[in-house]
Order: structure tokens, then C-alpha cells, then sequence
């Protein structure tokens, strides 16, 4: 059966310990929602021989026990979660914080916010607007520590990642394709667009909350000048503040 003709939530084994609850095969904002809504469900029923659990865009994974918990058992759980709730219209986690991160957008800094207006058919000054008041939720975490995926922005930002590697973005970087921001924890090489660049650390080491960032909070990105960016440096923040969501 292919996953077009399944109906969702669907339940998945993965491995000897591992089950995953999926509430979509693509990203949407419903989807999204249930995914993170089950899991903080899950962390707070807190089932014996459940070690672990994450969110992905769409799904919630668990790591368990399996000389502890059956398939069968957990199975059983899981299915009775489902049917408790529409968790395609449930509540956000509580909990979430609304982040607004310092960004300077364009320049030798971010040099491709040119080419995203122009896949966009936006001006240049059209994209920096559309992008600086956008307020997207942190949908997942992946690919590097703490480096988050954001979404979903305007339809018309519904660009393609890039044919070819641009062969590094720095740390802090804000890169955009699919409707989706991900800012860089490190330096490394991708095919999405270099939009921006923030100096807000996503990874702190030994810090209480060391991923600056977790799925549900919200994120802005407010502009700045080059002149004012290069004073953020020594800031330990990055600029960057937050407050309560919920």
C-alpha cells in the first residue's frame, strides 16, 4: 500500500524499538500541528518502558523497551491516543516562546536574496518586506544540533532548492526554499538560498536550554543594517529575545 492510498494518522514500526505516528506524507500546517500536539501528549502520559520520543515535521516518533513493552501493547496505546482527539485541530503545546532574531538581509552578507525575489517575482525590496514580517513556527529540529526548519511562509515562496551546492553558508545563515526558512548552527554546504544572516547561537553547551530554538516556538526575523549586525557580535544573545507563547 503506498502512502498516497493509506489514510493518516498512520502507525509504523522502525526497527526492534522504534514506532512512529505520522499524520501526513508532506508538510502542512495541520499536520505539523498534530505531530508536535501527540508527542507533548505523549511525554506527559508518560508510559512505562517509552524512553524516548521526537517530532518531525508530520510525525512523532517513540523509542521503547521492547523487552519491557510489546509492539502489540504500545501499538494498542497509541491507537487509543489517536481516536481520543481530532489532533488535527488540537491545541499547540504550551510552553512555546516567540523569538525575534536580528537579521541582515541581502548585502555580501546574504548574497542570494536577490535570485529568491526574482524566483518569487518579487523585487528585491518586495522580498525583504515579505520576509522581515513574516512569523513562522519552528516546525523540527534536524541535520546539525539545534538547527531548526520553519514554515510555512506565503504560497509565492514556494521556490525550489537550487539545481547545484553553493559549497558553504556560515553559521547563522537563513536559507529559504519550499516555503520554508532553516537557519545554519554550522557552517556547511547546501542547496537552498542564503537569504539572510543572524548571529543568534542555536547550540549553547551547558547551557539549561541548550537548543536555543524547539518545535512549536515561533520565530521573526526583524531587519537590520550591516552596521548595526556587526555590533551583535559580542553579544552572547545574538541580539536575539523572546517571550511567552503559552
Amino acid at each position: 500500500m503506498t502512502l498516497e492510498s493509506t489514510s493518516f494518522p498512520i502507525i509504523r514500526t522502525v526497527g526492534i524499538d522504534g514506532m512512529l505516528v505520522s499524520f501526513g506524507d508532506r508538510l502542512s500546517e495541520p499536520a505539523n500541528r498534530a505531530a508536535l500536539a501527540f508527542r507533548a501528549e505523549v511525554e506527559h502520559a508518560g508510559w512505562d518502558g517509552v524512553e524516548e520520543s521526537s517530532s518531525s515535521l508530520v510525525s512523532c516518533y517513540l523509542r521503547f523497551d521492547p523487552l519491557y513493552l510489546t509492539h502489540e501493547t504500545l501499538e494498542a496505546e497509541l491507537r487509543a491516543l489517536i481516536q481520543s482527539r481530532d489532533w488535527l485541530q488540537a491545541e499547540l503545546p504550551h510552553g512555546r516562546r516567540l523569538h525575534r532574531i536580528p537579521t541582515v538581509y541581502g548585502g555580501a552578507l546574504a548574497p542570494q536574496l536577490g535570485e529568491a525575489a526574482a524566483a518569487a517575482g518579487m523585487s528585491e525590496a518586495e522580498a525583504l518586506a515579505s520576509l522581515s514580517t513574516a512569523r513562522v513556527r519552528v516546525t523540527a529540529l534536524g541535520f546539525a544540533p539545534g538547527q531548526p526548519y520553519l514554515g510555512e511562509l506565503p504560497e509565492r515562496w514556494n521556490i525550489p532548492r537550487q539545481q547545484a551546492l553553493t559549497p558553504q553558508v556560515p553559521k547563522g545563515a537563513l536559507v529559504l526554499a519550499i516555503r520554508q526558512f532553516v537557519i545554519f548552527s554550522v557552517t556547511a554546504p547546501t542547496g537552498w538560498r542564503h537569504v539572510g544572516q543572524t548571529a543568534a547561537p542555536l547550540f549553547r553547551l551547558g547551557h539549561e536550554r541548550p537548543f536555543l530554538l524547539a518545535p512549536g516556538d515561533e520565530v521573526a526575523f526583524p531587519p537590520v543594517s550591516e552596521e548595526v549586525f556587526a555590533n551583535l557580535a559580542g553579544d552572547p544573545e545574538g541580539g536575539a529575545t523572546w517571550e511567552a507563547l503559552s
